[in-house]
């Protein structure tokens, strides 16, 4: 114990070998967040902003869902007006539209949104339709609420100032039928699933490979082609691609004829 060699030390050096194994875990987590974000700080987006008109072939435009324009629908399109400032959380509220049972679905979605809705629909009768107007966010309880509507047999409609973007197009998959005017943004982009906090991300590849399957499954099992997927893998977080009318009734979003795309 009282050895000059230094062996009453070897405890702590032990301990400093963990302090520096804790520390190296801690660099190669910071950096591999650093390398994901770097690039949006250092060079941001240069797709149009929201408004800029689209084109075929042009399509990305920048995406933050807490800066969103407002866009006023047209008269009777929809059972509410606009709401405003979109809500931080999925608002749901139980209408009658044009005779039929209907729910609003309105606001960025959150872990938790999908138990809220399953307690919505304990309290409300069973709506016919869905109408969606959201930018998106957890793509878990996107899908979770997407079979809900799916179990219901319910449609799944949009006004043509409404936006249904990120996860939200998984809900908007789910209606029996789905009414998107000419005019709603549908759009699509790269998603985190269930981006693990104490892990860098390159151990958490296979989380991701796994929920990207999981949507294809699930887009295949609502009869929506997953090779739109092809648009969100190369869109990043910041960028959202907004599909055409044309694109939608490729991927089956919409019915091939254009005059049953109208009603």
């Amino acid at each position: 114990m009282t050895d000059a060699a230094g062996k009453k030390r070897k405890p702590h050096s032990l301990l400093r070998w963990v302090l520096w194994v804790q520390l190296g875990f801690a660099v190669v987590l910071f950096g591999s967040d650093l390398v994901r974000v770097l690039p949006q700080i250092v060079a941001p987006s240069n797709a149009p902003q929201m408004t800029e008109p689209l084109r075929p072939g042009d399509q990305t435009r920048r995406f933050n869902p807490a800066q969103l324009p407002e866009r006023e629908a047209s008269p009777n399109s929809r059972p509410l007006p606009n709401t405003g400032d979109m809500p931080s959380r999925l608002m749901f509220e139980a209408v009658q539209w044009e005779g039929r049972d209907a729910v609003t679905m309105t606001g960025q979605i959150q872990a938790g949104d999908a138990a809220r809705f399953t307690e919505f629909l304990d309290r409300n009768d069973t709506p016919e339709v869905v109408y969606l107007n959201s930018p998106g966010g957890s793509v878990t309880d996107a899908l979770v609420i997407g079979q809900a509507i799916r179990d219901m047999e319910a449609e799944t409609a949009m006004s043509d100032a409404d936006i249904c973007l990120s996860a939200c197009p998984y809900i908007l998959a789910a209606g029996t039928s789905r009414a998107i005017p000419d005019g709603a943004w549908v759009g699509v982009h790269q998603h985190y699933f269930g981006e693990n906090i104490a892990l860098p991300a390159f151990l958490a590849v296979e989380d991701i490979q796994r929920g990207q399957g999981d949507v294809m499954r699930y887009l295949d099992t609502m009869g929506i082609n997953p090779l739109v997927m092809q648009h969100a893998l190369v869109t990043p977080p910041d960028e959202i691609y907004i599909l055409t009318q044309d694109e939608l009734r490729t991927y089956d979003f919409l019915p091939e004829s254009a005059e049953a795309t109208a009603n």
